[in-house]
């Protein structure tokens, strides 16, 4: 049944939506896709509802070529599984918590490991029952700090998660490798540009974890890439570690030709670029090269809120030309949660001298206690000049091995275009995309926690491997709409479009509306989902603007030239189109869309 404009749940708007931050999220609401309700929270319309299911049409398909079978759980979820896990508290502010009338806690699922976890326990004991994979398609909750970008961002969206149980790591692996490929090919037919990078794992826990990210300038992933192939969001980035020589001839040759520290007056100099000035100024290189940012120690101060409450200050150096990356550190620090360091903070360590913060007060055996961790940029044998912690100066030619230790190393430092890369195949590059998958080995985390385990093959109880793997469905939508789309509205990949052709009825002649109706059923026959703009009393303009805004791929124009005894199809992609009989019009349109 054709679709009609006449009397579909449809408003399209010639305005920009005043929330919107990205064009593909004004195309949606102004072409009647989605409607926001509350930040983060969206109603999805008939045309919007069609895309969405395209789109879990893809997912399931591929899903079940490689054997898994889908189930659905309960949104709404009682809090006991996840305190076994330990999820209740790691997940921190993200969750949506509730207590309903007996005084139960519950909560709103963001996933449900541990709930597919809890099935196969009840439901198998044996190996024989193994391998296994089960999904879902359902909604997920986190309570988003900003949401933002429409449904690129939500508070409420539709995810596809599915799990894979194992007797052992090699089956976990083949599992792993299985869902990859199958990855590749829902991505492959979404139709945008993507890179699958090395992730970290984070509060999902387990070992190996790849994201796949749709690539977009306005993305807010940022990752990196290099000439072999290898790719990494930035947080995943693991510099090379140079241990401090125990040897005394490796400590010589690193360090034995440069000068002993010394402390100089530096007043004024609470930044580092003030820092810099002054030290070109009252205290010039011995070599005559200017000094810079980069040959500065920038000791940052946070405090880590831990998930019980615990607060536990850290010191982070990193070179004074780098800032401390927030997402590269949240990852080394996971579940814990960053917090600035305060002046409440400072008034707790007196020995910290605010703005000339050094190593020499820094780290778990010295004055403060604050645990001290260095970035892997801060190479043993590295000269710097850092704060001598005394307001008004800082110590130069502090040798990192010689004059300083920390207590260990964070890979916390902001990545640069142009970085060696980790695999030492040449410069590093920059790109920004969206997260649009996640998989996981997840091995025996949910499982051990949740005593999930199986008869071997020698009837030992072993625990089972799980393997964990995600696709954003909504925010599949938003990525499309953000790569498809052209100055004048959107431009679906025909796989996902909500129809496969918009009829456009023209002009006031009751022989239009009957030919457009005839045409609509002839196609309708073939097997087509038809669109029908049969709205009276709209103006052919108005008409084909809507057609460019909700971007069906083909759209065929029954107006004027009927008279004549022609059709018009246009390609929304190309921009093109041509004239074509009316009875050849189902046809062309049918080869058209089957790319015939």
């Amino acid at each position: 049944m054709a679709m009609r404009m006449s009397t579909l749940f449809l408003r399209t708007l010639r305005e920009d939506p005043t929330d919107a931050e990205l064009p593909g999220h004004r195309l949606l609401v102004r072409a009647g896709y989605v409607r926001r309700v509350a930040p983060g929270i969206y109603t999805w319309l008939p045309l919007g509802l069609k895309v969405m299911e395209k789109v879990k049409g893809i997912v399931r398909e591929e899903m079940e070529a490689i054997g898994d079978q889908e189930i659905a759980f309960p949104s709404l979820l009682p809090r006991e599984p996840y305190e076994a896990s330990n999820r209740w508290t790691e997940y921190g502010d993200d969750l949506f918590r509730l207590t309903d009338r007996k005084g139960a806690d519950m909560l709103l699922g963001p996933t449900h490991e541990e709930m597919f976890t809890l099935a196969v326990k009840d439901l198998y004991t044996s190996y024989k029952d193994l391998p296994l994979g089960l999904f879902q398609i359902l909604p997920k909750y986190r309570d988003e700090l900003r949401p933002r970008a429409g449904v690129l961002r939500g508070r409420e969206f539709t995810m596809k998660d599915a799990y894979s149980f194992d007797v052992d790591e090699a089956g976990l692996e083949a599992a792993y490798q299985r869902h990859r490929k199958a990855y590749t090919r829902v991505f492959d037919r979404l139709g945008f540009e993507y890179v699958a990078v090395h992730a970290d794992s984070g509060a999902m826990g387990g070992s190996a974890s790849e994201e796949f990210l749709a690539v977009m300038d306005s993305g807010e992933d940022t990752f990196v890439r290099d000439e072999s192939g290898y790719a990494a969001n930035v947080e995943a980035v693991q510099m090379p570690v140079v241990p401090v020589p125990t040897d005394e001839a490796e400590r010589t040759a690193l360090w034995g030709h440069l000068p002993a520290a010394h402390v100089e007056d530096t007043p004024d100099t609470p930044t580092i670029e003030t820092l810099v000035a002054a030290a070109n100024a009252d205290h010039p290189r011995a070599d005559g090269r200017e000094w810079t940012a980069a040959d500065t120690l920038k000791n940052v101060l946070v405090v880590l809120v831990h998930p019980d409450g615990t607060r536990e200050p850290l010191a982070i150096g990193v070179p004074g030309d780098r800032e401390v990356d927030a997402k590269r550190l949240e990852a080394q620090v996971s579940p814990a949660v960053v917090e600035p360091f305060e002046t409440a903070d400072f008034e707790q360590y007196p020995d910290l001298a605010k703005g000339y913060i050094g190593p020499g007060v820094l780290g778990a055996e010295r004055a403060t206690g604050i645990r001290y961790l260095l970035d892997p940029l801060v190479t043993p044998g590295s000269a710097w000049v850092t704060g001598a912690d005394e307001a008004g100066k800082h110590v130069f030619d502090l040798v990192h091995g010689r004059d300083f230790t920390a207590d260990g190393t964070i890979h916390a430092a902001s990545i640069r275009e142009g970085d060696p890369s980790p695999t030492g195949a040449g410069p590093l590059r920059l790109a920004r995309g969206v997260e649009m998958g996640h998989i996981f080995q997840l091995g025996t985390k949910y499982a051990e926690a949740l005593g999930l385990k199986v008869l071997d093959q020698n009837g030992k109880l072993v625990t089972v491997q799980m393997g964990s793997y995600g696709i954003g469905i909504t925010r599949a939508v938003g990525v499309v709409a953000e790569t498809h789309h052209d100055e004048i509205g959107l431009v679906w990949p025909r796989e996902l479009s909500p129809a496969d052709v918009h009829v456009v009825a023209t002009g006031k002649d009751a022989a239009v509306l009957e030919k457009a109706e005839e045409l609509t059923a002839a196609l309708e026959q073939q097997g087509l989902t038809v669109l029908l703009d049969d709205r009276p009393k709209v103006s052919p303009g108005v008409k084909f603007k809507d057609a460019e805004l909700i971007g069906v791929p083909t759209i065929l124009v029954v107006g004027k030239g009927l008279a004549e005894g022609e059709v018009e199809i246009k390609d929304r992609a190309a921009g093109s189109s041509r004239a074509v009989a009316v009875d050849a019009a189902v046809e062309a349109v049918v080869a058209e869309v089957r790319g015939q």
